[in-house]
């Protein structure tokens, strides 16, 4: 069996867009390495007074469209390659919807349910302190991904201020409120995976109010897209979390649902009507026409997607469909909106954040949505033109539009020294 390697599938299609575009190796070819990886190792006492020792990764990808920008998870499974990837995932999605960042990824070699609050503080802390010399509002500015949420952002910040001696908010996006967050930012990675969702579904002459969805997740993302489609009246039959999968042909109540994981904090023994519980790769392989993974990477293998009978597929998740299987999928006419577009809203709104922080004037939310809306079409529209005119997949169509930014921007810019 051939080791998936996240970063790996990057280049693969890096490199077919790179060729698609005409473009030689040597346009390229500094965007196929990070600029920067940073180990640390992040020693924590414990509440017991003992002392564990953990791996943490930071990885700058490209800056030379703007500072470095991407989130920070807290993951027993991360590991160099997959922060690689993820950071250069990063700096292609903030290209293909025009937004003035480089990538940026990091991660700690955690299972954070294991531990305490005091723990998870002390950790997260410990943790800046080391990535420290990396980080500045106009360096690199992280944001929340898997198990990472708007406290730990704020101990972040909190702990980059006490070693600058004054507070420093734009120096991480995801932020509560109360410290300089933006209004509508927990939602929007969700909520513009809906958004490219609906402009997809037109275009493909499908109704979104007589369609079948499935959503592969139920942490931030697909939560928000569950609650979101389901506030607009369309059909959810299944819904998964990393416990649990659930399906009813007739619709799944998700207010309902919501409410069960609010006491229980999991999808499994919940029990409605009509409901029953069913595996993750049958929840994969329904027979649906929108299906939206909003998991981890690595979901749609080649075995997977020959069983997959989606008509369109959303991405919601980073990476979750692997190289081999995206041939398949192309192969069997199924239209895919790749993770670097469908769910840029979450970069999206972080810019805005990280804007009003800098200039200390706030936005309300009705004016974050209808700019982050605004953005997501106006990066989808580009994107699907491409595809349509060239004969382009999705995923191919937005990378050549995000690649032949940031290639420019190297361009002007040159190479130091």
């Amino acid at each position: 069996m051939v080791k998936y390697n996240a970063y790996q599938e990057m280049l693969d299609v890096l490199d077919d867009a790179a060729e698609k575009l005409g473009l030689e190796l040597s346009d390229y070819t500094a965007l196929r390495h990070p600029e920067r990886e940073l180990k640390v190792a992040v020693p924590v006492e414990m509440d017991d007074g003992t002392l564990r020792v953990f791996s943490g990764y930071r990885v700058q990808h490209s800056s030379s469209r703007g500072p470095c920008k991407g989130g920070i998870r807290f993951h027993p499974g991360v590991n160099i390659d997959e922060v690689k990837a993820l950071a250069a995932w990063m700096t292609w999605k903030c290209a293909v919807v025009n937004i003035p960042y480089g990538g940026a990824k990091g991660g700690i070699e955690v299972e954070p349910s294991e531990l305490s609050a005091r723990e998870l503080s002390r950790l997260t802390r410990r943790y800046t302190a080391a990535i420290l010399p990396l980080l500045g509002p106009e360096r690199d500015i992280p944001a929340p991904d898997i198990n990472t949420d708007a406290r730990i952002m704020g101990w972040i910040m909190d702990t980059y201020s006490m070693f600058k001696g004054y507070s420093v908010p734009s120096v991480v996006t995801g932020k509560p409120l109360e410290i300089g967050g933006s209004l509508g930012r927990k939602e929007a990675t969700g909520r513009g995976v809906s958004i490219v969702a609906d402009e997809i579904a037109f275009r493909a002459g499908i109704s979104m109010q007589k369609a079948r969805i499935a959503v592969q997740g139920f942490g931030n993302v697909g939560g928000t897209v569950a609650r979101i489609f389901y506030e607009k009246g369309y059909k959810i039959v299944a819904l998964s979390d990393k416990d649990s999968a659930l399906y009813n042909e007739k619709g799944l109540n998700i207010d309902e649902i919501f409410a069960y994981v609010e006491v229980n904090k999991t999808l499994k023994g919940y029990i409605g009507k009509g409901v029953q519980e069913i595996t993750n790769e049958e929840l994969l392989t329904l027979d649906v026409d929108i299906l939206v993974p909003a998991a981890i990477e690595n979901q749609i293998t080649k075995e997977i997607a020959d069983k997959v009978k989606a008509k369109i597929i959303v991405e919601g998740a980073n990476g979750p469909t692997t190289t081999e299987a995206d041939k398949i999928l192309n192969e069997k006419n199924i239209i895919i909106v790749p993770d670097i577009l469908a769910n840029a809203g979450g970069v999206v709104v972080s810019y805005f954040e990280w804007v009003q922080n800098l200039q200390a004037i706030f936005w309300d939310e009705h004016e974050v949505n209808t700019m982050l809306k605004r953005i997501m079409i106006r990066s989808f529209d580009e994107v699907y033109d491409i595809s349509k005119s060239k004969g382009f997949s999705m995923r191919l169509s937005a990378y050549m539009v995000a690649l032949n930014r940031v290639v420019m921007a190297k361009k002007i810019r040159g190479i130091f020294p």
